[in-house]
C-alpha cells in the first residue's frame, strides 16, 4: 500500500477485540481518503489498495456501529464507503479487452465480494435503519439538505452492496442454501430497513426517492422466480408432481434404452478380434467403397467427419450466452421475500409505478433506467397473478399506455441493436426484458377474462379490442420472429417469444370467434419516386453498331431532305454565354453533344445543332464552311459519329449532392395512409407462412428434449396451423427438419414428446404421397421454401417463358417507327393516344408503347410522353395576356358573373383558380368574394319594397343550377396540388368531380337546419373540411344509386385539416344534424354514414354544405330566416315538373320571409321556453287551419338523439307572425303556400 494511504488509513484508530478506538483526527482522515480516491487514475489503484487493507470492514463498518451518534463522523464514513462500494462497471466504464485492464477490473469485483460479506450483519443494517427512520420522522420543514443528502447516500450505499455479484467459485451453494446474498437479505429483514423501503414507496411526501427504491427492490429480487415465490411455503400441486413424475419417466426409459443398448454391443468373442467390414454404396476418397474397421455395432455412428479438426465457429457467428439461471434461496428468505411482494402490491405498486413512469416520461431518470420498469412490470404481475389474481393491484399498469410504451422500447432496442454492435449483447438483454414485460400484460388479460367479475372482463375486452385493432400490436410478433438473430439473441429469448406469439394468436382466435366481424386499423406508407434524373447507360459505340446507327441516320436524313422544323432551330442553342467554360472547350462539348444525338439516332437534333455551332464558330471551318452541300454535311456528321472526342466526366461531389437531394425528395414524398379493413384471421396466419418465420420454429425445436412441454406444445401448434389450417406442409419438407423429425421418432423418451411424434409422422407421410407423384420433391428437400416454391412443388411447375413481357416483330418495331416519325411534328397533344389505333396490333397498350418507344431510342425517357396535366400547360402570362385579362375585367366587372364570362373569353384557357389569384396579384381586385357570381335580383330591388313576381322568380329558377364559385375554386386546387398523381387516377377523379358537380341538387334542396353552422364552421376557415364531407356524401350516393346496397361508411379523415375538423365541435355537432353515427363502440374509430339514410337524403345533406350566395347577418336574424322545408323524396316517386313547381314555392316563401326581416332587423328577438312555443304554435296554427313544420333547435336535444320529442322553434314562431303580419300578399297565394306545407306534411 502506498505510504500516504496507509499512513492515513493508520490515524482512523484501531479495533481492540470487539470495540473499536478511533483517533483524534479520525474525520480528517476519511476526508483524506475522500479527496484521494477523486483523484485515483485509470487502473483505480486507491480503491484496490484499500479494498486490500480491508478498510470497509476492519475500520469504517466499526466506526459506523460504535460511533454512529458523531454524525459528522457518520456522514463523511457513509459518503466513502458509498465511493468505495461503486459497481466495477461505473468505475471502468464496461468490461475492458485489454488484459491488463481487466485484471484490475476483477481485482475490484473481488474486494466488492468481499464488502458484500462484512455488510451481511444486522448491526450493520440495524444502524442504518435507525439513522433513516430519525431522518424520516422530520417534516420537509425541519429537514435540512444535509438530511436529504444522508437519505439518498444510504439507499445509494444499500444498492450498490445489493449490486455485488455473487462469486461463483467462493460460493458454491446449492439450492435452498443460504448464500451471502441471502444472508444479506435476512439482515436486511430482522432489522426492519425493508419496511422502511415499503415507507418510501407508498408514502406521498417522500416520492423523489422513488427510482432508488425500485433499483433497491429489483436488486433484492435479483435471483429469484416469481413461481418460485408464490409456491413457498405451500404444498407441491398435482400439476406440479405431475411434471416431476414425466420428467423422472423419460430419464428411466432413456437410461433403459442406453443399457439395452450396450449389452446388444457386446459381441460373443472377445474385443481383439473385431473384424474388418466393405461398406457397399458408400465411396471413400477414391472410387473404391468405405472398410470399416470398427464393431459392426457402432456403425450407426459412423461418419466421414471422423478425425477431422472441428472448424472453428467465429466470434460474430456464435450462438449468445444465456443469462445466469436463478436459483432457489433457503425457505425462510423466500417467505420474507413472499410476504414481502404481497404487502408491496397490496399498498405500494400502483404508486410507485405511476411516479417512475412519470419520471421515464418526463425523461428526468438517468440513461437505461426503464429496464428497472420494465422488470418490476413483469415480476410483480406475475407474483399477482400466481397469488390469487386480484386485477386492482396492478391497475396502474394494465392500460393501452403500458403497451403502447413497451412496444416503443422494444423497437428501440432492436434498432440499438442493429447500429450499436459493440453493445449488442446489452442491448439484447434489454430487448429479452421488454418482450418479458409484453408477455407478462398478454397473461393478465388473458387472466382477466376468466375473472368472475362482469366489470374485469369487459375492461379485458375493451384492452384486447384496442390491442388487436392496431397495427403495431398485432405484427410486433412477425417482426420480431423474423428478424431473429442466434448470435445475438440467446435461447431463453426465442423461448419467450415463441410462446408469447402462441399466446396473443389464441387470444386473437378466440376474440374472433366471438364476434361476425373484426375492423381493424391497416397503414400503408404511399412512396413516390424523386424526380431526379438516371444516368444514362453507355450507349454501344462498336463499329458493327456504328454502322448500323449511321445507316439510320443516313435514312432518315435523306428522307426528310436535309429540311429541319423551325422549333427545333429555335430551340437548339449550343453557346452558353453566361457558363465559365473556355470558348474552345465549349466547342468541344458541342461536338460532343452532336456525336450524343447521333448515337442515339436523333438525325434532325444532330443536324440542327451542327448548323448552329457552324454559325457561333464559322473560323476554322471545324463544323463545316458557310456553303457546304447538304452531302458534305452528310460526311461531316458522319465523321463526328465516328471520332474519339474528349468527354469530360461530372464531378463526384456533384453526383453526392444530387444523391442527397434525390434522397430527401423521396423522403419528403412518402405519407401513411390509415384506413379501416375487416380482419380476417387465416390471413393473418398466412403471414407467418414464411421460411424467415418457420426458422425459428426449428431451431427451437432442436433442443426438445430440454424444452418444457408448453414450449413444446407452442411450436407444434404453430406447425400445425401452417401445415393442416394453412395446407402448406411442404414448407416444412426440408432436410434439415426430416432428420429433426428422426431424432425424434427414435428418442428411447419418445413417449413423452407424443404430440411432436404425431405431427412428425404425418408431415413425413404427406412428403412420400407428394413424392410419389413428384420425382423432384427429394431435390427440394434442400431448400427452404416461399409460398410460389411450395404451390409449385404441390400443384406443377410452370413451364419456361410465361409471364414475360409482350415482344414486338421487326415488321411492328418498323410500323411504329414510321408512325413515330410521321406524327413527331404534328401539334397532337399526346403522340402515344395518336399512334394506339393506328398500329396494327389492337392488344397494345399505351405502357407496351413508351416502353418501346425508349428503348428504340426514339425518346429519351418515358416521361418525354407522360401525359398533360389538365391546368399545368401554362404557368407565366405575358404582357399581353395580362392586357388581355385587365380589358376584359374592365368589360365584364359590372356582370352579373365576372368570373364565368373571363373564363369563356380569355383566349388562353386557364383554370379558374389561376385567374382569380391573377386578377388579386394585378389589383384589379381585393378579395375574392368581388369575383362571386351576383344573384339575379339587383341591390336596388332588394332595397326597395318591390315584391318579386312568382313568374319572374320561377323564369330566374329554371335557368339552371348557379355555379359555387368556393367548390370550383377548392376543385381546381385540389387538381392543382394532385397533379403529381399517375395519369389514370388523374383522369379519374377529374371525371369524378365533373360527375359530382352536375350532379348538385338545386340550392332550394337544402337542409335549413345547418344553415347556421355551415355558415360559422366557413368563417371559421373550415371550407375544405366541408368539401371533403361534401365530396364523401355525394360519392356515398352515388354508390348507393350504382349498387342498390347500404352499408355503413366510415368518413376517415386523411388531412390534418380534416383530422382538426373532427375534433371540432361545431363540425361533430353539425355531423350530428346530418344524421351521422358517431363511433358505436371501442371497436370503432371514426364517424359514419349510417345505413338507412336514403340518396337523395345523402343528396339533400350534401347540398346543404354548399356555401349561400347570401349569409344573414346576426344570430336571431340568421335563425330566423330559415323557412321550414319538407324532407326529401325519393326522385323516382315524384313528378320533375312537380318538383320544380314545389322548390320554387318554397324558396318564394323563404325570400318573403327574408324581405320582412330585412325591414324589421333592429326589433329584437325575444326568447320563449319550448313549452311556450308549443303552445303558441298549435294556437296560430288552428287559427290559420294548417300546420306547419319546424325543428328542434335545442342542440342538446340533438347530441342526446331525441329525434321523437316534439318541439317547436322559436324562429319557427316569428315566421308565423311575420305571415299573419304580411297583409301584402293575396290570399289566395297564401292559401296556395299553406297547402304546399301540409303536403310536404303528409309526405
Amino acid at each position: 500500500m502506498n505510504c500516504e494511504l496507509l499512513a492515513t488509513c493508520s490515524a482512523l484508530g484501531f479495533l481492540e477485540g470487539d470495540t473499536y478506538h478511533k483517533e483524534a483526527d479520525c474525520l480528517e482522515s476519511v476526508k483524506d481518503l475522500i479527496r484521494y480516491l477523486r483523484h485515483e487514475d485509470d487502473t483505480r489503484d486507491v480503491r484496490q489498495q484499500l479494498g486490500a487493507g480491508q478498510i470497509v470492514q476492519n475500520d469504517l463498518l466499526p466506526i459506523i456501529i460504535q460511533h454512529g451518534q458523531d454524525k459528522p463522523l457518520f456522514d463523511a464514513c457513509i459518503r466513502l464507503m458509498v465511493n468505495l462500494t461503486q459497481p466495477a462497471m461505473l468505475c471502468f466504464g464496461k468490461v475492458p479487452d485489454d488484459p491488463v485492464f481487466r485484471h484490475h477490473f476483477l481485482q475490484v469485483t473481488s474486494h466488492l465480494q468481499a464488502c458484500k460479506e462484512a455488510f451481511a450483519s444486522e448491526a450493520v443494517f440495524g444502524i442504518l435503519s435507525e439513522t433513516l427512520y430519525t431522518l424520516l420522522q422530520l417534516d420537509w420543514e425541519q429537514r435540512q439538505e444535509e438530511d436529504n443528502l444522508l437519505i439518498e447516500r444510504i439507499l445509494l450505499l444499500v444498492r450498490n452492496v445489493l449490486h455485488v455479484p455473487a462469486d461463483p467459485c467462493e460460493e458454491k451453494k446449492v439450492d435452498d442454501d443460504a448464500s451471502i446474498h441471502d444472508r444479506l437479505l435476512w439482515a436486511i429483514h430482522m432489522s426492519g430497513f425493508d419496511d422502511l423501503i415499503k415507507f418510501l414507496a407508498s408514502a406521498q411526501s417522500e416520492q423523489q426517492w422513488s427510482m432508488h427504491v425500485l433499483e433497491i427492490i429489483s436488486l433484492m429480487f435479483r435471483d429469484q422466480t416469481p413461481e418460485a415465490l408464490v409456491s413457498a411455503g405451500h404444498a407441491r400441486s398435482s400439476e406440479e408432481k405431475h411434471r416431476d413424475s414425466q420428467e423422472l419417466e423419460a430419464l428411466r426409459q432413456k437410461e433403459h434404452a442406453a443399457k439395452r443398448s450396450r449389452t446388444l454391443q457386446r459381441g460373443s468373442r472377445h474385443s481383439r478380434f473385431g473384424g474388418s467390414y466393405v461398406v457397399e454404396g458408400l465411396k471413400s476418397i477414391g472410387d473404391r467403397d468405405v472398410i470399416y474397421h470398427r464393431n459392426v455395432h457402432n456403425f450407426k455412428s459412423y461418419t466421414h467427419d471422423t478425425g477431422k479438426a472441428v472448424r472453428r465457429v467465429p466470434k460474430k457467428n456464435r450462438q449468445a450466452r444465456e443469462c445466469k439461471d436463478k436459483r432457489r434461496s433457503a425457505l425462510n428468505v423466500r417467505l420474507f421475500l413472499r410476504e414481502f411482494c404481497a404487502d408491496f402490491l397490496e399498498n405500494c405498486y400502483n404508486r410507485l409505478m405511476y411516479l417512475v413512469k412519470e419520471s421515464l416520461v418526463r425523461e428526468q431518470t438517468q440513461q437505461h433506467d426503464e429496464t428497472y420498469y420494465l422488470w418490476a412490470l413483469s415480476f410483480f404481475m406475475a407474483f399477482n397473478r400466481g397469488n390469487g389474481f386480484r386485477a386492482d393491484l396492478v391497475s396502474e399498469t394494465m392500460s393501452i399506455r403500458a403497451f403502447h410504451y413497451i412496444e416503443r422500447n422494444i423497437t428501440n432496442y432492436y434498432e440499438m441493436l442493429l447500429t450499436d454492435r459493440k453493445e449488442a449483447t446489452s442491448w439484447s438483454r434489454r430487448m429479452h426484458l421488454a418482450l418479458k414485460a409484453y408477455q407478462e400484460l398478454l397473461l393478465t388479460v388473458n387472466e382477466m377474462d376468466r375473472s368472475q367479475d362482469e366489470s374485469i372482463r369487459q375492461s379485458s375486452s375493451v384492452i384486447k379490442s384496442n390491442i388487436f385493432y392496431l397495427m403495431e400490436y398485432r405484427e410486433i410478433f412477425l417482426t420480431l420472429l423474423r428478424k431473429y438473430d442466434e448470435a445475438k439473441q440467446p435461447h431463453s429469448y426465442l423461448k419467450d417469444l415463441v410462446e408469447s406469439t402462441h399466446l396473443f394468436l389464441r387470444m386473437l382466435e378466440r376474440f374472433c370467434k366471438g364476434r361476425k366481424s373484426l375492423m381493424v386499423q391497416k397503414k400503408k406508407v404511399r412512396r413516390k419516386r424523386s424526380h431526379g434524373k438516371k444516368k444514362p447507360s453507355a450507349a454501344d459505340t462498336s463499329p458493327e453498331a456504328l454502322a448500323e446507327i449511321w445507316k439510320v441516320v443516313e435514312e432518315e436524313l435523306k428522307a426528310s431532305g436535309f429540311q429541319l422544323s423551325e422549333s427545333l432551330t429555335e430551340s437548339i442553342v449550343p453557346f452558353d454565354a453566361t457558363s465559365e467554360t473556355p470558348l474552345e472547350e465549349q466547342k468541344t462539348e458541342a461536338m460532343v453533344r452532336v456525336q450524343d444525338a447521333l448515337l442515339v439516332r436523333l438525325a434532325p437534333e444532330a443536324l440542327g445543332l451542327l448548323r448552329a455551332a457552324r454559325e457561333v464558330w464559322p473560323e476554322g471551318d471545324v463544323f463545316g464552311s458557310a456553303d457546304v452541300e447538304p452531302e458534305e454535311e452528310l460526311e461531316l456528321l458522319k465523321q463526328i459519329l465516328h471520332a474519339n472526342l474528349p468527354r469530360s466526366s461530372p464531378p463526384e461531389p456533384a453526383a453526392e449532392e444530387e444523391d442527397d437531394a434525390a434522397e430527401l425528395e423521396e423522403e419528403e414524398f412518402e405519407s401513411v395512409q390509415v384506413s379501416e379493413k375487416e380482419f380476417d384471421f387465416l390471413d393473418f396466419i398466412k403471414r407467418f407462412s414464411n421460411p424467415s418465420i418457420v426458422r425459428p420454429y426449428l431451431l427451437l425445436l432442436k433442443s426438445y428434449s430440454k424444452n418444457t412441454p408448453h414450449t413444446n406444445h407452442c411450436i407444434a401448434r404453430m406447425l400445425h396451423r401452417l401445415a393442416v389450417d394453412l395446407k402448406m406442409d411442404a414448407q416444412i419438407f426440408q432436410l434439415s427438419v426430416f432428420n429433426l423429425f428422426n431424432k425424434i421418432l427414435s428418442d428411447p423418451a419418445a413417449a413423452a414428446y407424443k404430440e411432436l411424434v404425431t405431427f412428425a409422422k404425418f408431415v413425413l407421410n404427406r412428403f412420400f404421397s407428394l413424392a410419389a407423384q413428384n420425382n423432384k420433391a427429394y431435390v427440394e428437400l434442400l431448400f427452404w421454401k416461399n409460398v410460389g416454391a411450395v404451390r409449385e412443388m404441390t400443384e406443377g411447375y410452370s413451364n419456361d417463358g410465361e409471364g414475360t413481357k409482350p415482344t414486338w416483330t421487326e415488321e411492328e418495331e418498323e410500323e411504329l417507327l414510321k408512325l413515330y416519325e410521321e406524327h413527331r411534328h404534328s401539334e397532337v397533344p399526346d403522340i402515344v393516344e395518336a399512334l394506339l389505333p393506328l398500329l396494327s396490333n389492337s392488344t397494345r397498350t399505351r405502357r407496351h408503347v413508351v416502353v418501346q418507344l425508349v428503348h428504340m431510342g426514339l425518346v429519351e425517357n418515358a416521361k418525354a410522353l407522360k401525359k398533360q396535366k389538365k391546368g399545368t400547360q401554362i404557368v407565366l402570362w405575358t404582357e399581353e395576356q395580362e392586357e388581355e385579362l385587365q380589358m376584359l375585367y374592365e368589360e365584364y366587372k359590372d356582370s352579373d358573373d365576372v368570373l364565368g364570362n373571363l373564363m369563356k373569353k380569355l383566349t388562353a384557357k386557364r383554370s379558374r383558380a389561376r385567374v382569380v389569384d391573377k386578377l388579386l396579384s394585378m389589383g384589379l381586385v381585393s378579395e375574392r368574394r368581388q369575383l362571386y357570381k351576383k344573384r339575379s335580383r339587383s341591390a336596388h330591388e332588394k332595397s326597395s319594397g318591390k315584391r318579386m313576381t312568382e313568374e319572374e322568380f320561377l323564369e330566374g329558377l329554371t335557368r339552371g343550377v348557379p355555379d359555387d364559385p368556393d367548390d370550383r375554386d377548392d376543385e381546381e386546387d385540389k387538381e392543382e396540388d394532385e397533379s403529381e398523381e399517375s395519369d389514370e387516377e388523374q383522369e379519374k377523379e377529374t371525371q369524378n368531380g365533373k360527375r359530382r358537380i352536375q350532379s348538385l341538387p338545386s340550392p332550394v334542396e337544402r337542409r335549413p337546419d345547418v344553415g347556421p353552422i355551415v355558415y360559422a364552421l366557413r368563417q371559421e376557415d373550415m371550407s375544405g373540411p366541408l368539401l371533403w364531407l361534401q365530396n364523401s356524401l355525394y360519392k356515398t350516393a352515388e354508390d348507393r344509386k350504382a349498387d342498390d346496397l347500404a352499408l355503413a361508411v366510415p368518413l376517415v379523415p386523411l388531412s390534418e385539416a380534416n383530422e382538426d375538423a373532427m375534433e371540432n365541435k361545431s363540425f361533430l355537432r353539425l355531423l350530428r344534424k346530418l344524421g351521422m353515427r358517431p363511433p358505436a363502440n371501442e371497436q370503432e374509430t371514426f364517424w359514419r354514414i349510417p345505413e338507412n339514410i336514403s340518396v337523395a337524403q345523402l343528396q339533400s345533406a350534401a347540398a346543404a354544405l354548399s356555401p349561400r350566395e347570401e349569409e344573414p347577418k346576426g344570430g336571431g336574424e340568421q335563425d330566423g330566416s330559415r323557412s321550414p322545408t319538407g324532407e326529401s323524396q325519393e326522385e323516382e316517386e315524384e313528378e320533375v315538373s312537380g318538383e320544380q313547381r314545389a322548390q320554387a314555392l318554397r324558396a318564394l316563401l323563404l325570400t318573403r320571409k327574408r324581405k320582412h326581416h330585412t325591414l324589421e332587423h333592429t326589433a329584437p328577438v325575444s326568447d320563449f321556453s319550448p313549452t311556450e312555443d308549443t303552445d303558441d304554435t298549435l294556437e296560430r296554427s288552428r287559427e290559420k287551419t294548417s300546420t306547419k313544420r319546424s325543428r328542434v333547435s335545442d342542440d342538446d336535444d340533438e347530441e342526446n338523439g331525441d329525434d321523437s320529442a316534439v318541439a317547436v322553434d322559436v324562429e319557427a314562431n316569428g315566421d308565423s307572425d311575420s305571415d299573419g303580419e304580411d297583409i301584402s300578399a293575396p290570399v289566395k297565394r297564401r292559401r296556395k303556400l299553406v297547402l304546399i306545407d301540409e303536403d310536404d306534411d303528409e309526405d
